[in-house]
């Protein structure tokens, strides 16, 4: 305490003695342990470059700009400036090459058009449970009159459910549609395209009834990945036939990360009470199966005096630990919140084997600097920049904390120990929710404002209940007991839901704000990074970073106009505030998408005839005209109905084709030949100044992006 008192007193002193630049060099130079945590940042950095380009660059560019920097460093090793600047360089170009590479070897084979229906068969390599039916994912498939070679290697189907229990490995058949990964449903809603290409999916499609197990294939069992979702289905189907329910349903998520029977209502209440971290297996879950074996392993070993008192039980316990915690990574999934939760527990047992310092911000920097380079795709994905927020934040508190907090657990009374842990939890949920909420309202569009009471009764309730009897139920299943175990874990997890629905129904539970630009997000990264990652004082200047970009979050608006890429559905804000959709029957899965894209929970369907509520839509059988900020669009449905919109319209959406005569007064009409070029269209009126962005120009021409 002493010491850091000095240091304070010591920076004050220089603040006013220095210059800028000298005071910023001297910092640095004193932070020089600091600077390998740059290193995931700077990897991040290239990686972000590359997926924000519009073409693809040159295969070479990558490994040559890695290169360069590499001969720079070694160049000017013997030079005190010229050393950090190119391991500032080393860094972004070692992400930009791993993001290329990355790419050019994912062999994806796309489907061009539509297929079907025609009766397929394939071989089923994941099952994933969904609302009244099963989602395969299917290898080797064939089709009447197509074989393997003219079909993408792995194709995506939605199928009914039926009296057959299928599992990796089974051939299915059935009468099948298949249609290419589809685009994103707004220009920057998220990009399923790239998830398939990333994913190795080249079809999404859906069977005519359902599908059945092919007679004339046997299940095939061979191959390490194959066999292991075999027995992660085999778990999730036992958990679920053992506890029914949703009670079941949320201990299979809890054990298998298979959440795809849990009710909607379920799952909703879950994201309102802002206890969805809960169903993503994480940090907490293998921590928690970690720490479990590890005590258990240590506690059984010492009943033995012999073994206690002459070998170094605390050791072998780490072992049995760290190989729990892989079995349980290897059946939840391996997402990537969990292969960043398990690469750090790893380093932690490692630690206590070798006898040095466990949890810290360098643990941290080395399991997302594997990440990135394993999968660089992952740092554009929620869960990746959910997880890492979370943890840099709560490591970032723990090292500033960790002293103090021990010496209090050590010296305080009994009594004061819980409060210290309820404390503790208090701390880490609210830290844990401050530090992912921008990026939660960028990608889901919403902020859960009781979260801190929700996790002070679940977080408890999991850590000391449900996951010690998910754990026995795995231990149990073998011998067919699994039931023992799982009916009191379904206990808590009914406490659990209990809080959340709880909680959800508080009134104004959620917020809704529409999704704010990306220059907000990147400066609160850069200002949060700036915060967690350095000790001295000069970390307080993220704070003044952090602060502009919530102007940005907080001066989000959504766009008047959105139409979706295959011309089914228009969205309109009226004067009201309310949306207005063109359709309420179809994409119902389009419609939710752009509510959370625009913050808005509810909408309305276009009036058939006449005026809208809010007054800014008039509609007829053959169009519409939408009056916005002094502007008129119309929106024609009829090919009869162009020639006089196009006269009087300041813009035209049309969704149909039309012909080149069509001259608004600004110029802009989009017709259905554009949104089948294009994709997906969303119109702003800011200022009097109309602007329209298309899905192709935020994405470009990458290789994940399907041509027209």
């Amino acid at each position: 305490m002493f010491s850091g008192r000095v240091d304070e007193r010591n920076d004050e002193t220089r603040w006013g003695a220095m210059g800028p630049v000298r005071l910023a060099m001297s910092f640095l130079a004193e932070e020089r342990d600091r600077w390998v945590l740059w290193i995931p940042v700077g990897i991040a950095t290239g990686i972000a470059i590359y997926f924000s380009l519009r073409t693809e660059a040159a295969l070479w560019v990558g490994p040559t700009l890695l290169i360069l920097a590499l001969v720079v460093l070694i160049a000017s090793r013997h030079r005190s400036v010229a050393t950090p600047i190119a391991m500032i360089l080393i860094a972004p170009a070692a992400g930009f090459a791993a993001a290329q590479v990355a790419t050019f070897l994912t062999d994806v084979e796309t489907l061009d058009e539509r297929i079907g229906p025609r009766q397929m068969i394939g071989q089923i390599r994941s099952v994933q449970d969904v609302t009244g039916g099963y989602r395969f994912v299917l290898t080797s498939a064939t089709m009447d009159d197509l074989g393997q070679d003219d079909l993408p290697r792995r194709v995506r189907v939605r199928t009914p459910k039926g009296d057959w229990l299928p599992l990796p490995g089974d051939w299915a058949a059935g009468l099948v549609v298949l249609n290419p990964p589809p685009p994103s449903v707004a220009p920057h809603a998220f990009d399923f395209e790239r998830y398939a290409f990333f994913k190795g999916i080249g079809a999404i499609g859906y069977s005519l009834g359902r599908m059945k197990p092919a007679a004339d294939f046997e299940s095939d069992h061979g191959g390490a990945m194959l066999l292991l979702s075999r027995i992660r289905r085999s778990v999730y189907q036992r958990i679920v036939a053992a506890l029914p329910g949703r009670e079941g349903a949320v201990a299979a998520a809890l054990i298998t990360g298979e959440r795809g029977s849990i009710p909607a209502g379920t799952l909703q209440a879950m994201r309102d009470s802002g206890l969805a971290h809960l169903l993503a297996i994480s940090g907490l879950h293998i921590g928690l199966v970690a720490g479990l074996i590890f005590f258990a392993t240590r506690a059984l070993l010492a009943l033995w005096p012999t073994i206690a008192l002459r070998h170094p039980i605390k050791k072998w316990s780490a072992v049995v630990a760290l190989v729990g915690a892989f079995c349980y990574l290897l059946l939840s999934g391996m997402t990537v919140p969990t292969q960043r939760a398990f690469l750090m527990i790893a380093l932690v047992l490692l630690a206590v084997m070798t006898d040095r310092e466990g949890v810290s911000m360098r643990l941290v920097a080395f399991a997302a600097i594997v990440v990135l380079l394993l999968a660089p795709h992952t740092l554009m994905s929620a869960s990746f920049q959910l997880s890492f927020a979370a943890v840099i934040a709560l490591v970032a508190v723990y090292e500033a904390l960790r002293a103090r907090y021990a010496i209090n657990l050590r010296t305080s009374s009994w009594w004061r120990q819980p409060l210290l842990y309820v404390g503790g939890v208090a701390l880490t949920t609210f830290v844990a929710s401050l530090a992912t909420l921008p990026y939660a309202l960028f990608h889901f569009g919403r902020i859960t404002l009781y979260g801190l009471a929700a996790n002070m009764i679940a977080v408890p309730v999991t850590a000391f209940w449900i996951m010690p009897w998910g754990l026995l139920a795995l231990c149990l299943m073998p011998f067919g007991l699994e039931k023992v175990a799982l009916v009191p874990m379904g206990w808590g997890i009914g406490v659990v839901l209990g809080a959340a629905e709880s909680v959800a129904s508080w009134p104004g539970a959620v917020l809704l704000m529409p999704m704010p630009p990306a220059w907000a997000i990147v400066l609160v990264t850069i200002g949060g990074l700036w915060l967690c990652l350095w000790r001295r004082r000069w970390r307080w200047l993220g704070l003044p970073v952090i602060l502009i970009a919530l102007i940005g979050f907080g001066a989000a608006t959504p766009p008047s106009l959105l139409v979706s890429p295959d011309a089914r559905l228009v969205a309109v804000r009226d004067r009201d505030e309310a949306w207005l959709f063109s359709s309420a029957r179809r994409d119902a899965f389009v419609r939710d998408s752009w509510l959370r894209l625009v913050g808005a929970a509810e909408w309305r369907p276009w009036p058939e005839e006449g005026p809208s509520e809010g007054g800014a839509l008039q509609c007829d059988t053959i169009g519409c005209l939408y009056s916005i900020a002094g502007r008129i669009v119309a929106i024609v449905k009829d090919p009869r109905a162009a020639a006089e919109d196009c006269a009087i319209a300041d813009v035209v959406v049309a969704l149909v084709p039309l012909d080149d005569r069509c001259r608004p007064r600004t110029g802009l009409a989009i017709d259905r030949f554009d949104l089948w070029r294009n994709g997906a269209y969303e119109i702003r009126f800011d200022g009097g100044e109309i602007r329209a962005t298309s899905s192709r120009q935020v994405r470009g021409d990458r290789p994940w992006v399907g041509l027209p």
